[in-house]
């Protein structure tokens, strides 16, 4: 799920911490807490993945959803500090290329 660091002036990111498991079962409710988290967010969203311990499909679908409804809002989304195993399902997906990771 989802833990919201804080939200600040414009000229700050807004950082959200995910943690644990991000799958069929958790993906819905995270998808409404982010898409809540757009609605107060800055020019700059970073989702900061170094506590997601699994990531499936639907998941991925969320990142990639979030982006999609932020871009018209002229917010960009970031992905930080991903396991090794969610670098590598992101480089395996191509989703390395379309969503920008900070290591």
């Amino acid at each position: 799920m989802a833990v919201m660091s804080g939200i600040a002036e414009s000229s700050t990111p807004t950082i959200v911490q995910l943690t644990g498991e991000i799958d069929i079962f958790t993906s819905a409710a995270l998808r409404r807490r982010l898409l809540t988290t757009l609605q107060y967010s800055t020019s700059l969203l970073v989702l900061d993945l170094s506590q997601v311990s699994f990531c499936d499909a639907s998941g991925l679908a969320v990142l990639v959803g979030i982006q999609h409804r932020a871009r018209p809002l002229g917010i960009t989304v970031v992905l930080t500090a991903p396991r090794p195993f969610m670098s590598r399902l992101l480089h395996i997906t191509g989703l390395d290329r379309g969503l920008p990771v900070m290591t």
